[in-house]
């Protein structure tokens, strides 16, 4: 299967692309990643690889190693350009989160908004994480004149756990945690034609994660061929999830 990853050019999460990467590469998939301009090499935000905040609330140790062979990956530096894309050429697509100014870029562009449009209207396997289901949120369906997420079920970054790492932090980071004025959780709820039955907020968590050898505190949202995730203490969980969707595509 060919799965196609956008990023911005710096600042994206460093486990919610690292860890579906080495899950689906690992599984024989190949991963295509695309940038606003071909060829550019991104960045995560580096933040995350030494420490937000004294030290901590980075990524853990294992998807920062994840991160250390992607980089070195000639896929990696290979990128395409959001507008060069034919989407159709693509079983899967993946849009990964992050939370520092640099994802303006990605979340915003609705040059992407366009091919993630026209993949959506495929049918194929689409996963979001975080801040990444904010670009479905603004993408619009042109048969309905809503998001694509209208009647999906879905989550995203929680309120609770975007305003607890704002003001843990505000007094040194500033809005570094405050990508946008509104929240995430409340810009998807607002397209979501049945907020209250539509959005799965998950079992409340601040700092347990997911591992590569046990989801217990790990939650996703599957709909058909739609899967999504809170945040990256999700993201194994959510890479072999989205594994399933791609096997289910195989068998069709």
């Amino acid at each position: 299967m060919r799965v196609l990853i956008p990023l911005p050019d710096r600042d994206f999460d460093v486990t919610e692309v690292a860890v579906p990467w080495r899950e689906l590469t690992r599984a024989g998939h190949e991963v295509v990643f695309a940038t606003e301009r071909a060829g550019t090499r991104p960045t995560a935000d580096p933040r995350l690889l030494t420490g937000v905040l004294f030290g901590q609330l980075g990524a853990a140790e294992e998807p920062k190693r994840c991160y250390e062979q992607l980089t070195a990956a000639p896929e990696f530096t290979a990128t395409l350009a959001w507008t060069d894309l034919d989407v159709t050429g693509f079983d899967g697509l993946l849009l990964p989160g992050g939370h520092a100014p640099g994802m303006r870029q990605y979340l915003g562009s609705s040059q992407l908004r366009d091919q993630v449009g026209k993949f959506w209207a495929l049918g194929r396997p689409v996963g979001a994480i975080c801040h990444g289901v904010l670009v479905l949120a603004r993408t619009g369906d042109p048969a309905t004149g809503h998001s694509v997420l209208s009647g999906r079920r879905t989550t995203c970054l929680p309120k609770y756990m975007e305003r607890t790492a704002y003001l843990t932090t505000a007094w040194r980071l500033g809005r570094y945690y405050r990508t946008y004025p509104a929240y995430v959780e409340d810009e998807v709820r607002g397209v979501l034609a049945d907020p209250d039955a539509q959005f799965e907020r998950g079992p409340r968590e601040l700092t347990r994660r997911g591992t590569a050898t046990d989801d217990t505190h790990a939650f996703v949202v599957e709909d058909g061929t739609y899967l999504s995730a809170r945040w990256p203490g999700d993201a194994y969980l959510f890479a072999r999830r989205y594994l399933d969707l791609l096997d289910g595509r195989s068998g069709t």
